[in-house]
């Protein structure tokens, strides 16, 4: 299974997004993570579909736009016409119609994600597998960038490739974001992930290109 690598830009300088994808895509990058905060979801405000509008010109590579607000199903269509590739959605923000909300997403020519938070449990997403293209899990609570990584995660991300290996999607692709770091990068893949949200440690780095080969394991 492929590894991939999502940077995310929340981690870069605003004023330079459009030269930012520029370089991640020149570096190796596969996809553009998108962290889009409402202030009510979780404390921070970032950014909304404008900014994915505004870097769409300057990639390629596709925009995974992780939502993480309140209410995620009024904004699907703005991000449509963005320019968005992926968009994920909290179980957390839609208990109740998460899987409808995917349906939403895939009928607007999507691809459809299904996140989960850190005290959230693995098994509330496992009924989005045959329907979603990619499930995320947290690896820190959303909000804030540079968290440390939390180290349960892992079992949560072997448990939730082995139901997907076992119920016929083994290439289901598995995020993970939050704390990744070089140090740490081994633990992850070997869990189960495959596709890595970076920014610290992408962004930090004095070599992107390097860091984001060495994040492939």
């Amino acid at each position: 299974m492929k590894i991939k690598i999502a940077p995310s830009i929340l981690a870069s300088d605003f004023a330079k997004a459009g030269e930012t994808v520029e370089k991640l895509e020149k570096c190796g990058a596969d996809y553009v993570h998108c962290d889009v905060m409402d202030g009510n979801f979780v404390p921070p405000i970032t950014f909304g579909h404008q900014m994915v509008a505004n870097i769409r010109p300057h990639t390629k590579l596709p925009l995974d736009c992780h939502l993480m607000v309140l209410h995620p199903e009024t904004h699907f269509e703005e991000f449509k016409k963005a320019g968005a590739d992926y968009v994920t959605i909290h179980y957390e923000a839609c208990k109740n119609n998460l899987i409808e909300n995917l349906q939403k997403i895939k009928s607007l020519g999507m691809k459809c994600g299904a996140v989960i938070n850190p005290d959230t449990p693995v098994e509330k997403i496992f009924d989005c597998v045959p329907l979603a293209d990619m499930l995320l899990i947290m690896s820190v609570f959303p909000g804030y960038g540079g968290q440390k990584f939390i180290e349960e995660t892992l079992p949560r991300l072997e448990k939730l490739r082995s139901f997907c290996v076992k119920n016929g999607y083994p290439d289901k692709e598995i995020e993970v974001d939050g704390g990744i770091t070089e140090s740490n990068i081994d633990s992850v893949l070997s869990a189960g992930a495959n596709v890595i949200v970076a920014g610290s440690t992408v962004f930090r780095a004095a070599d992107m290109a390097k860091t984001i080969g060495r994040l492939r394991g």
